[in-house]
């Protein structure tokens, strides 16, 4: 290492960036997950407990979305970002395997 590197440490913008990104690529994938469960809620015949199944992708696809926005303008909005809190990245994962399973179960039925 240079002694030149040595002292300016990590470049701080790639990391949150990089962050940011990822946050952005889970949103779009939990949203077409949830367009997809929609599409087989609503194919053919749709049935009370499919339509239930399809809001419910909606409302864990909407509680996923307020989670990772909070995260991706906490880390544009200051020079050094937090750590994502406990409570943060429990919603965020409880929401997407939710949403995982109601998937699953709509595509199944």
């Amino acid at each position: 290492m240079t002694a030149g590197a040595e002292g300016t440490g990590r470049d701080p913008g790639l990391q949150p960036e990089r962050t940011r990104l990822a946050w952005r690529r889970t949103t779009l994938s939990a949203a077409v997950a949830t367009v997809l469960a929609l599409k087989a809620a609503l194919h053919g015949r749709p049935s009370a407990a499919g339509i239930l199944a399809g809001a419910v992708c909606c409302a864990l696809w909407l509680a996923f979305l307020v989670v990772a926005h909070s995260r991706v303008r906490a880390l544009t909005t200051t020079p050094r970002p937090p750590v994502l809190a406990p409570r943060q990245a429990t919603a965020a994962v409880l929401c997407a395997g939710a949403l995982a399973v109601c998937a699953v179960v709509l595509v199944l039925q």
